[in-house]
């Protein structure tokens, strides 16, 4: 066993810590927010009992409070699926055992307006994280514990939603401005593969975190609202408010602890 693989689930930042996230045991909950934004961290947490900031280290901005009296966390990854994949490997090897990404997509299919709430069942394996991990065969799916419960949430609130497959990708303009890009033919027919196929939404960390959760034996989840959508001639503009996504993420994981302390998720 080499040096750094006998490091595996110990702290490799020194007094205790996670090299990246700068947590240690007893510092986040067995429950994981994983908004991609720091700055959404705090906004996610406002829905938490008691939440106090317990890290701030590069990306990685970790709040943890509590749902139904037991320890949640809210992390972020910042942008992509390598830095999603380091949060997710440190926080689970302090302890945290389900995940639930909560951040912004791009839509692909003209149905779906900007605001959307949008639960995946799977991600292609459009970015290149998840191969170091196991090979493209492998499918990234989500853990059908946390769909239900995201689909159960959405429900209760009255909020309406969709489920399926969205995409994972590294170059974010590369579906941007796929038509101005060296590889434009390629990426144009890619795109339009996608859409026929009824890929929902682009995002890029979900399939990642579905892959290595699978691989590591945890539940991982993701919903995400859509910020716009080139199809349907909605581009990219201010900022739109996150809070009834977040609100199905949160009732979510209330739903799941409540199951879990039954023991019906087993």
């Amino acid at each position: 066993m080499s040096e750094m693989a006998g490091q595996h689930g110990r702290d490799l930042g020194g007094e205790g810590k996670q090299y990246h996230i700068a947590c240690q045991p007893g510092d986040v909950g067995r429950y994981v927010f994983l908004p991609g934004d720091p700055g959404r961290v705090p906004m996610i947490a406002a829905y938490l009992d008691d939440a106090r900031e317990v890290a701030r280290n590069r990306e990685y901005v970790v709040f943890t409070g509590s749902l139904e009296g037991e320890p949640v966390s809210v992390c972020s990854t910042g942008i992509g699926a390598p830095s999603a994949a380091i949060a997710l490997e440190e926080l689970a090897a302090i302890g945290a055992d389900t995940f639930i990404r909560v951040g912004k997509s791009g839509g692909l299919q003209e149905d779906l307006a900007v605001g959307s709430i949008v639960i995946a069942t799977g991600a292609v394996r459009d970015e290149g994280t998840s191969r170091a991990y196991l090979p493209l065969e492998f499918p990234a799916v989500a853990d059908l514990a946390v769909v239900n419960a995201l689909v159960a949430a959405s429900g209760q609130l009255g909020l309406p939603h969709r489920t399926g497959i969205i995409e994972s990708k590294d170059a974010f303009y590369a579906e941007i401005r796929a038509g101005s890009m060296p590889l434009a033919d390629e990426l144009t027919r890619r795109w339009s593969a996608y859409r026929q196929a009824g890929v929902l939404a682009s995002e890029m960390e979900a399939a990642a975190l579905f892959v290595i959760a699978a691989w590591k034996g945890l539940r991982a989840g993701c919903v995400v609202q859509v910020s716009d959508n080139q199809y349907a001639g909605h581009h990219l503009g201010p900022e739109i408010p996150m809070d009834d996504t977040i609100r199905v993420a949160v009732e979510a994981v209330r739903g799941l602890i409540r199951s879990d302390l039954m023991g019906t998720n087993d």
